[in-house]
């Protein structure tokens, strides 16, 4: 038997729990890949809180979401594969891989097809491959809708979080100078990453523009507050490259471009795959930083999300089966 975490009904991560379920064998096409780690990312306790925004029913499974089910968990993962379809080819028994895109990687097993899989650079340790590809691919999407090149001043809201720490790592390759918001203590942390730490709240606009006196030709918001939009608002004069991955009704009503799997967002699956690889590259070659914050095992996954809710020091939260 293997495990895997299900939601029991909809609410606080209280309702999950860990069930014992047949270790699953692949069908055509498909892979059986031992999870070593899965990401925790914040739209996981979203789905099953009731907080998550419309989904188009095209996007349901990118978004986890199976419309006659509570839904499952885990959108990224690592692990080694332990089974494969007569008909796949390029994939072995024993290889280490990369799990993107995904659902239900809060398991020991996840069934996946073989184009999701990915082989782990072996410099790479287990949680922190497990913690990239969500935040990764949101990242670089991110960045491709807001058309960040060299040259640009970037303004990146949520510095310290897992999109926006790696956001910052590819907007500065890039050639851009970066700005980024966060908690005064995660200061040394952007600055060592290559962005000017720019301390959240009262005074946020007044601290960008005294840190940009030109202001910035581009602006990620990776939070969704009020306060971001505002000062995004104000210091980008092109809308278009006002770039946000979440928030409220207000998006929409100020014409930036929205990320998501919503109507009128765009969910970049063709970006995020094809982004893949790059992401894997520059990891295993450590060009690419990726932060841990802290491993939980598999039954602790309720403690995961009460840490992300309670907000966490920088970096992800990683479930190590």
């Amino acid at each position: 038997m293997a495990r895997i975490v299900r939601p029991t009904a909809y609410g606080s991560p209280d309702v999950l729990d860990v069930i014992e379920v047949p270790i699953p064998s692949p069908d055509a096409g498909q892979t059986v890949v031992r999870v070593k780690a899965a990401g925790v990312n914040p739209i996981d306790w979203k789905l099953y809180s009731g907080a998550f925004h419309v989904v188009d029913d095209e996007h349901e499974n990118e978004a986890g979401i199976d419309s006659a089910s509570l839904p499952s968990l885990g959108l990224e993962a690592v692990g080694v594969v332990t089974a494969v379809a007569d008909d796949v080819r390029g994939v072995e028994v024993g290889d280490d891989v990369m799990v993107y895109p995904v659902t239900a990687a809060y398991a020991d097993y996840v069934v996946v097809p073989a184009s999701s899989l990915i082989t782990k650079p072996s410099s790479l340790g287990w949680a922190e491959a497990g913690g990239l590809m969500l935040a990764g691919t949101t990242a670089a999407h991110a960045l491709h809708a807001a058309g960040v090149q060299q040259g640009d001043t970037v303004l990146i809201h949520n510095g310290s979080g897992g999109v926006g720490l790696i956001a910052i790592q590819l907007a500065v390759a890039s050639g851009a100078t970066v700005l980024a918001t966060a908690a005064e203590a995660n200061s040394d942390l952007l600055r060592g990453l290559g962005a000017t730490p720019v301390a959240y709240g009262p005074g946020l606009l007044d601290r960008v523009r005294a840190a940009a006196p030109d202001g910035a030709t581009t602006a990620l918001d990776l939070v969704g507050t009020d306060e971001a939009l505002d000062t995004s608002l104000a210091v980008v004069a092109d809308r278009n490259r006002i770039v946000s991955i979440t928030g409220g009704p207000r998006r929409a009503e100020e014409g930036i471009t929205r990320l998501g799997y919503g109507p009128g967002e765009d969910a970049g699956t063709t970006v995020r795959e094809a982004a893949r690889s790059a992401l894997v590259t520059q990891a295993g070659a450590g060009t690419l930083r990726v932060i841990v914050d802290a491993t939980y095992p598999l039954d602790q996954a309720a403690d995961a999300h009460r840490a992300g809710l309670a907000g966490h020091p920088p970096g992800k939260l990683v479930l190590i089966p």
